[in-house]
């Protein structure tokens, strides 16, 4: 029997990076996992590996974050499914530019709260009364350094990352009466956002993995997912509220690598 046997995990942006390297791991201890994603083809493989490798339950369901209705539509696919869900990780990203806090628009900054807030927000509702009814339940959500530290040029990014945490911890607390924990991974790991990041910026990639105190940035399988499984398991009952650093050691001084970012828009 897995850490996760038979439990429901949805699992946002599943379809790549820590997500799906997230989605692996789960499948791995016997989760049923609904891949969550924009990116329906990219869901759909995903899904396909993990019933073709792990022998598990696993199906896709194209998630927009930043649209309601696709989020209850997605809590409510994996309750028709399998009549509940019990594990929740709100991963997804929707990607963003890089520029000073000066030039960013009001559509950068609904986008960024859309997709690393509101989404989030929704599916921890709309999982909620599942989870109550059967007296546990775990939420892991994906935030980041970039907000912790204050990295330059993705403030929309930190902000919603860092209101996500502060969500996080309030639900934690309201929660935890009924059996449900809420924790918190910021990790630093070549996810989908931070390849696209350094496709652009390719100048950033030697700096990003020098300036890990362990030399690298993490793999989502092998460094993030298996920490998340934790955090799903029976073995997380006694914590909730937490944020854990899955970063090599990033968050001790803080990441110093920086873009040099244009003095104009």
């Amino acid at each position: 029997m897995g850490r996760l046997q038979d439990r429901i995990a949805v699992i946002t942006g599943a379809g790549d990076g820590i997500g799906q390297g997230i989605a692996r791991r789960f499948a791995a201890e016997g989760a049923k996992v609904l891949v969550a994603e924009l990116d329906a083809d990219a869901g759909e493989r995903v899904a396909a590996e993990l019933r073709d490798e792990f022998g598990v339950d696993a199906v896709a369901q194209r998630t927009d974050v930043s649209d309601k209705a696709d989020v209850l539509a997605m809590i409510d696919a994996a309750q028709q499914r399998w009549g509940t869900v019990d594990i929740l990780v709100n991963n997804a990203w929707g990607g963003g530019s890089l520029s000073r806090v000066e030039f960013k628009k009001d559509s950068n900054f609904e986008k960024g709260f859309g997709v690393g807030f509101y989404g989030p927000f929704w599916a921890m509702q709309a999982a909620l009364p599942l989870m109550k009814a059967q007296g546990r339940g775990n939420v892991i959500n994906l935030c980041s350094l970039n907000g912790v530290n204050a990295h330059v040029g993705t403030v929309e990014y930190n902000s919603a990352k860092e209101a996500l945490r502060s969500l996080s911890r309030t639900a934690a607390r309201e929660w935890a009466p009924y059996g449900v924990v809420v924790n918190v991974i910021c990790p630093a790991a070549k996810s989908a956002a931070f390849r696209a990041v350094m496709e652009r910026n390719p100048e950033l990639v030697a700096g990003a993995d020098a300036a890990n105190p362990m030399g690298y940035m993490g793999d989502p399988e092998r460094d993030i997912a298996p920490v998340a499984v934790f955090l799903a398991s029976d073995d997380c009952h006694y914590v909730t509220g937490n944020t854990l650093f899955v970063d090599g050691g990033s968050h001790i001084n803080g990441a110093h690598w920086a873009p040099d970012l244009p003095d104009h828009p």
